[in-house]
């Protein structure tokens, strides 16, 4: 008989309502339970953690648990670097003294500082400025912190873990990223699938958020219908778990006769199961959450869009057209941005970039003016 699947969950006082990361994990799937056992082979160690995954799969989760199994007597501190100001970034990591710039008043500890003999856990690491990476670099190999407006080193006895839901390479190709501070925090690296590719977790996390918001709502929780478990199986996910909980929570809220039924879930786009020779999943979902693959007049397969995508890039290729990079940048900045309705958030979430970096590419081909606050188009829909 197979074990209990093993759920993590956030404190509530660490679980804001209106974050974008998931709130709860569970490790049921084959791949989550592989995942948990290389988890807990790593987590006695001290060697820096990278965990790699897009947004909403429960990549914090994921450094608390291996804090929790560390042994480590300190505490677990979490920094969102794509929210920490440029100007700051650097009192914010590593402390400043009394009068080091204005407004500063008193002196104040880092981050790293207040994580002494604990774990710091740097989310959306890709997010941070080049200048910062490199003193990030040299507290890692030395050991120590200087605070802005300071001479002295503090030592410090820091386990790093990072997160990023981007491809690092890609940012150090880019000359967005360092290669030694890659090489440095790549030491161990977690890959925190999405949930469509983990199938086992989907009704798992179902039940676990039915009973939560049953709780909150002081109802009996209803019973899943067979066609609803079936449509939350075969589903895509994009937004991964966080999505599977808003769509639990609005199902409690519009069933009725204590069941709830496929009608009752908001589910954006249509199911992305794929039959396969092997017999199991999945076919990747396609822009709007479609798996299919259209056909035209005559029963002709069209070819899929990237393979469209990639015919007409070599035509471009063929006809040498100068500043093609750049061309094509500033073409799906921009689709992306119209098509969520110029709002930052959904469109870096579309493009799988975290905002700060859609900001800077919108600012970089003019789409965006320097003026224009960091907070437009942010809301988030539940």
């Amino acid at each position: 008989m197979d074990a209990a699947p093993t759920f993590l969950s956030f404190a509530a006082s660490d679980a804001a309502p209106l974050s974008i990361r998931a709130k709860a994990a569970v490790f049921a799937d084959q791949a989550s339970r592989a995942l948990l056992q290389q988890l807990e082979r790593i987590a006695p160690s001290t060697m820096p953690v990278l965990v790699i995954g897009e947004t909403g799969t429960g990549k914090e989760l994921i450094a608390r648990h291996i804090h929790q199994l560390s042994g480590r007597q300190g505490p677990f501190v979490a920094v969102n670097c794509g929210a920490i100001s440029e100007q700051l970034a650097e009192s914010e990591l590593f402390g400043h003294e009394a009068g080091a710039f204005t407004g500063a008043v008193a002196r104040r500890e880092g981050w790293f500082e207040a994580a002494h003999h604990g774990t710091l856990f740097l989310d959306e690491i890709g997010d941070l400025p080049l200048a910062l990476q490199v003193k990030l670099l040299r507290v890692l190999q030395e050991g120590e912190v200087v605070r802005v407006g300071a001479r002295k080193p503090i030592p410090v006895d820091v386990r790093l873990l990072a997160a990023t839901n981007v491809d690092l390479a890609d940012a150090v190709a880019a000359g967005h990223f360092r290669l030694d501070l890659l090489y440095r925090l790549n030491i161990a690296q977690l890959r925190l699938p999405p949930l469509r590719e983990r199938r086992g977790d989907i009704l798992p996390l179902v039940d676990y958020f039915i009973g939560r918001y049953s709780q909150r709502l002081q109802q009996t929780p209803p019973h899943l219908s067979d066609g609803a478990a079936q449509a939350l199986s075969d589903y895509g996910w994009p937004g991964n778990i966080r999505e599977l909980e808003n769509v639990v929570h609005f199902a409690l809220l519009v069933a009725s006769g204590g069941e709830i039924r496929a009608e009752h879930l908001k589910l954006a786009g249509a199911p992305t199961r794929a039959a396969s020779p092997s017999g199991s999943h999945l076919q990747a979902p396609l822009a709007g959450g479609h798996a299919q693959t259209p056909l035209l007049a005559g029963g002709h397969v069209q070819a899929p869009p990237l393979a469209a995508v990639g015919q007409q890039l070599r035509t471009l290729f063929a006809a040498g057209q100068p500043g093609l990079f750049n061309e094509l940048e500033r073409l799906i900045l921009n689709e992306a941005y119209r098509h969520s309705g110029y709002n930052q958030v959904r469109a870096a979430a579309l493009l799988g970039i975290s905002r700060n970096v859609l900001r800077t590419l919108l600012k970089r081909h003019g789409m965006l003016r320097d003026s224009e606050p960091a907070w437009r188009g942010d809301a988030v829909a539940a």
